[in-house]
């Protein structure tokens, strides 16, 4: 039954990157990765409510096989950060590629900090 959980949540995940990130991209005319940025730190976001929930006894395994393992593990992409780094900084764009890095970090960290806090305040 876990490996369900888990292939649900992923098959919700995976198209669902797939459509943000399109439709963000398409919204920005530059070479920075806003759609892959963007499915990271909401990613990040879930994760932390998540972890908090579970945390204080709200959220149990299941949930966390579906919606952390599947669907945030389908939904956010170290691999294609990765590769999207390197590609801005191998046609020359250091700057968006040290951005990318950066600011991926520091949102990234920052939305799962925001999210246990947030799971604090609606389950105590």
């Amino acid at each position: 039954m876990n490996w369900l959980l888990v292939l649900i949540g992923g098959a919700v995940g995976a198209p669902l990157r797939y459509l943000t990130d399109r439709a963000v991209q398409a919204r920005h005319d530059t070479v920075f990765p806003w759609g892959t940025f963007a499915v990271n730190v909401v990613g990040s976001l879930i994760l932390g409510v998540l972890t908090g929930a579970a945390l204080s006894g709200a959220a149990g395994s299941g949930v966390q096989l579906l919606l952390g393992t599947g669907f945030c593990g389908a939904l956010t992409t170290y691999s294609t950060f990765s590769y999207e780094t390197l590609r801005l900084a191998e046609t020359g764009a250091r700057f968006f590629a040290a951005a990318n890095v950066i600011a991926s970090i520091v949102a990234g960290l920052g939305a799962v900090f925001v999210g246990l806090a947030l799971a604090q305040a609606l389950f105590g």
